[in-house]
Parts: C-alpha cells; structure tokens; sequence
C-alpha cells in the first residue's frame, strides 16, 4: 500500500516524499482513512511505528478541506500529549506535513516561560500541541479557549495515566465541544482499559 492509495492530498504527499516516506505504517494504514471519514478512533503501536503521521495527516488534510476563505484563525485541533519532548516531535512533525498548507500551529509546555508561547497564540494558531499542566494553566489565565476544537488527539494516553494525569485530563476534555473528533494513541492498551 502507498500514501497515495490513502487518498492523501497532493500538498501531504509531496512532503512525504521529502521526507522519505514511501510506505504507510501498519498504524497509518489503519487510522488514517478512519480519521478521514471522521471517526474516534483509539490507535494502539508501540513508539516509532509512525503514530504521530497516523493523526497529523488526516487531520491536516480535513482542515484544509474545511478552510474558509479569509477565516479568522481559532484552535481547531488539539493535541495533548504527556511531555515537552513528545510535544515538541508533533509540533516538528505538524510543521514538516503541513509545509505546503499554511497552517499556524503552536506548542505549550511547563518549565519555560510562558511568554513566546502567548505571543504565539495571541497571533492566531490553527493547531495546539500541549502538556496538560501549562494547558491547563493557560486556559486558567483566559489566554486558551478550547470552544473552537474539532480534532482533539490524547497522544500517549498510557503514559498519561502512569504520570498521574488524569484529572488534568478531565479537566480538559470537560472544556472541548461534546461535537469533535475524538483520536486516542497509545502503546499499551492494557493500561487504558
């Protein structure tokens, strides 16, 4: 199978293939025409199976197929994840995917100022990468609003568990519009269960 049997846009597939991808993982093969068709979904691989492409790409490609014309920019996905490494490789890999669609993206994480990430927020963003805590933190301080969410992906779900967030993940969902996609990833499902 290829990307292009995925039915991946033009602008996804060529940086894909500027990034070396030919074939779909057994993760993306799976999630993506789900996603695509608007489904929740709960991915289950382990790390470096190509999780991150498996919610990024379709998500990226249902924005670009629902842009309006002169939009004002509001959060439409958000990505939650349980570190500031982890954050930081989706925002790098929503960067490299998304290159040719112009979408704004930004990530927030704890243990650095907050100020570069308000300003970048405050400038207009399209897609979140976020910890809970400075999530939590920001929407707290009236800087974040989560009314405007479409895709919500809980990225490493199980280890959101081991690290005891499960109240700052209540906390947030509870906050999200009850009409969204809802894209759960993980590398164990037996903790999730």
């Amino acid at each position: 199978m290829t990307f292009t049997e995925l039915k991946l846009i033009k602008p996804l597939l060529t940086a894909l293939d500027k990034k070396g991808y030919k074939e779909p993982s057994p993760i993306q093969q799976q999630s993506i025409p789900h996603i695509l068709l608007g489904k929740d979904i709960f991915g289950c691989a382990q790390t470096g199976t190509g999780k991150t492409a498996a919610f990024a790409l379709p998500i990226l490609q249902l924005m670009d197929a629902n842009k309006k014309p002169n939009q004002r920019r509001e959060i439409k996905a958000l990505i939650l994840a349980p570190t500031r490494e982890l954050a930081t490789q989706i925002s790098d890999n929503f960067k490299e995917y998304g290159e040719n669609l112009g979408f704004k993206h930004a990530v927030v994480f704890g243990g650095v100022s907050q100020f570069h990430q308000v300003v970048a927020i405050k400038s207009g963003i399209d897609i979140l990468i976020a910890t809970p805590g400075r999530l939590l933190d920001l929407m707290q301080q009236g800087i974040i609003k989560l009314g405007s969410i479409e895709y919500f992906v809980l990225d490493e779900a199980d280890r959101m568990l081991d690290m005891g967030f499960i109240n700052d993940m209540k906390k947030v969902i509870a906050k999200l519009p009850v009409k969204r996609q809802t894209m759960f990833f993980s590398a164990t499902a037996a903790q999730i269960s």
